[in-house]
């Protein structure tokens, strides 16, 4: 547990989502005297134009450390170094918000730099979508090496994530060329069920064997959402369809055709130029169920093994075996799928380099469309977490050597990364890049992590994201995650996403 003392919470979020960066799963106090293996005390001046940050050990002695300047700090930052050397105050604009958090988090990383000798392959970069701003500056005409040095200078990022960052905006930008952001939208539509919940799983899901007999209840609440939502974006084109969830294929295969009926009767499916539903569990797939995928022009589909290693699997939960990824993945592949994505995640409690490297070599045998490859993220509310003390010291082993492995072997299949995103309290501070071979690319994934097209979500747990692109603001209308109190409460959310939608039509 950290201590965390201070006498402003304007930039909390900031401080303690850089402290998670460098010490996953950790927790947080807020008062003196609490059980702590160090505090972080942060003090505003009563003229807000300075803001001391400083480490002292659980018994009040100030941390003795031994300054070691991160590894190629640019010059422009001299002076901030200079100012952490000598233990003076950061001089800032407290309420010009991107100045601040930029100051206040450098001088943090420098002192967690100090103290624990990690360089963080992001540096103080803590948000999910890290592209974003390389895609920003280039739709501002800003060149390659303009915003390398941005990166740099302002967030302390490393080389090879900068470069990887320019490199997937780019590739952004070509895909989504063609879409008409403004006028147009996308699809998501959230079943909350899986056959098991995995032991690093925080989204909204439910056993389906609870459910049985019961989804039926479900969908009546769904459809009519599906209804509103089609006659309020009637006249739009829409772009991409994408059901999620939990494991959308834990339906049975009577359900899975009913709900996909119902999608094709209510929308324009004209325009769409993809159509995704993740039969994410391979125990959650019959022949039946990918018929009914094939009937209604599913056009790309997601089988999810995270790994090769079946002492992994039975730990995390999957309840299915290697072998199963491999028959239901060439079932697929038998049936006409042409675009099937495989999920991995590295840093898995127990897996070593060596494992990752096995599961590379099986999947480059399955010769997937593209793969997803994410670093584990240690989520509040999933099972991992409760049981943290248990795991902690078995994951994110050699995670940079593992993220290696799985890049090289994504590019020996042809595969290029075409998008990006970070979570809170992932190993060793990394990322979730999705890889595909040309042509294969899923645009929902790129216009979720962009924030550059209206997302209708339906569903239990799913939130709808609109744009303004006028007033260059977005605005989100959650719906609630508990799979009973959406049927009790359809209604409910209905109304407020008709308030929220008849402002956006303006």
């Amino acid at each position: 547990m950290i201590g965390l003392l201070l006498n402003d919470c304007a930039y909390e979020q900031d401080i303690r989502e850089l402290l998670m960066a460098f010490y996953p799963g950790e927790t947080f106090a807020y008062e003196e005297g609490a059980e702590v293996s160090f505090y972080v005390q942060g003090k505003v001046s009563e003229d807000r134009s300075q803001f001391s940050l400083r480490v002292r050990e659980k018994d009040g002695t100030p941390e003795s450390r031994d300054p070691a300047k991160p590894e190629g700090m640019p010059e422009e930052l001299e002076g901030e170094w200079e100012a952490f050397i000598q233990d003076r105050p950061i001089e800032l604009r407290y309420d010009d918000r991107t100045e601040a958090k930029s100051k206040i988090k450098r001088r943090l990383y420098f002192i967690l730099h100090s103290r624990t000798g990690k360089t963080l392959p992001w540096g103080t970069l803590t948000g999910i979508r890290p592209t974003k701003i390389a895609m920003t500056k280039m739709e501002e005409g800003w060149k390659d090496e303009e915003i390398a040095s941005y990166m740099r200078r302002s967030y302390l990022t490393g080389e090879d994530k900068i470069r990887l960052s320019i490199e997937i905006a780019g590739r952004e930008r070509e895909l989504l060329s063609a879409l008409n952001y403004e006028k147009g939208y996308s699809l998501y539509i959230g079943i909350p069920f899986c056959p098991t919940t995995c032991l690093y799983c925080s989204f909204t899901s439910y056993p389906i064997g609870k459910w049985a007999g019961r989804t039926g209840e479900y969908l009546n609440a769904l459809f009519g959402e599906l209804d509103y939502t089609a006659e309020r974006f009637r006249g739009r084109p829409l772009d991409t369809v994408y059901f999620g969830g939990g494991t959308p294929t834990s339906l049975e295969a009577g359900d899975l055709d009913r709900l996909l009926g119902k999608v094709r009767d209510t929308f324009d499916l004209g325009n769409v130029l993809e159509f995704t539903v993740e039969a994410g569990r391979p125990d959650s797939i019959t022949e039946e169920k990918l018929l009914v995928l094939k009937k209604y022009g599913v056009t790309r589909i997601s089988i999810n093994p995270q790994t090769m290693k079946q002492e992994t699997l039975d730990l995390i939960g999957r309840r299915h075996t290697v072998e199963m990824v491999k028959e239901k993945f060439a079932l697929a592949r038998r049936l006409g799928f042409d675009n099937i994505n495989m999920d991995f995640i590295i840093g898995l409690p127990g897996e070593t380099a060596e494992d990752v490297a096995r599961t590379m070599e099986e999947t480059k045998a399955l010769r997937p469309d593209s793969i997803t490859v994410h670093s584990l993220a240690i989520k509040r509310a999933s099972r991992l977490h409760l049981l943290w003390e248990e795991y902690k010291d078995q994951t994110g082993k050699d995670i940079d050597a593992v993220a290696e492995i799985s890049r090289r072997a994504a590019l020996d299949m042809g595969m290029e990364p075409y998008y990006l995103y970070r979570q809170k309290n992932m190993a060793g501070n990394f990322e979730n890049v999705g890889y595909a071979l040309p042509g294969k690319a899923c645009l929902y994934n790129i216009l979720i992590m962009e924030e550059l097209q209206t997302i209708a979500a339906c569903g239990a747990g799913t939130t709808t994201k609109l744009i303004f692109p006028a007033e260059n603001r977005k605005e989100r209308v959650e719906n609630v995650k508990d799979a009973g109190q959406y049927i009790e409460r359809i209604e409910e959310m209905l109304e407020r996403k008709e308030k929220m939608l008849a402002k956006w039509e303006k």
